[in-house]
């Protein structure tokens, strides 16, 4: 009170010294609790979500690339799923062709063997007719010859001879014009 008795006023921006050690004393004892008992906190929760953050990094990590592993592979899997689909194609492909090919040679067979078997039963009705003709020019032949000659061709023997030389001579006069050339027209042989 010395000061103030002298006179003198107290100016209030300069702190009284007993405020400033008394604040310096509540700050060291506020700073040392707060650091033997909030920072461990901080520090064990900093530490906690720490390793959680990395070890999230590191599953999303492994988790990646199994993702990737597995794209990997489902793209390889696609890529031979194609390519066994395109040989499969090809396959059918052949397979069609072969068998296109293997049904065109069988009906190409059939159609041969019909042909061949209409040929023969013509061949073989053509023969029955000139055989059959044949048998009505011969009895036509011995009966008409039978009335220029003036005699009875009763006689088989005879009338045999007749009718085969009657038939050589059609036949030889239809060859010379088929032939191109052409005979005195007398039918002799």
């Amino acid at each position: 009170m010395n000061l103030l008795a002298a006179g003198e006023e107290l100016n209030p921006l300069i702190p009284h010294p007993v405020e400033i050690v008394l604040s310096l004393v509540v700050f060291g004892l506020l700073f040392l609790a707060v650091k033997k008992f909030v920072v461990p906190n901080f520090e064990k929760t900093f530490s906690e979500r720490t390793s959680a953050i990395e070890g999230g990094l590191a599953a999303a990590e492994t988790k990646q690339a199994e993702a990737d592993a597995k794209l990997a592979e489902l793209e390889k899997q696609l890529a031979d799923a194609r390519h066994e689909a395109a040989r499969i194609r090809e396959e059918a492909r052949e397979q069609g062709a072969a068998i296109v090919s293997e049904m065109r040679d069988q009906a190409q067979a059939e159609s041969t063997r019909i042909v061949d078997h209409g040929k023969a039963q013509i061949e073989a009705e053509r023969q029955q007719a000139v055989t059959s003709l044949r048998a009505e020019v011969g009895t036509l032949a011995t009966a008409l010859a039978g009335r220029i000659v003036g005699e009875s061709l009763d006689d088989d023997d005879r009338s045999n001879r007749v009718v085969e030389r009657f038939l050589a001579d059609l036949e030889t006069m239809e060859s010379a014009r088929s032939g191109g050339t052409s005979t005195n027209g007398d039918g002799a042989r």
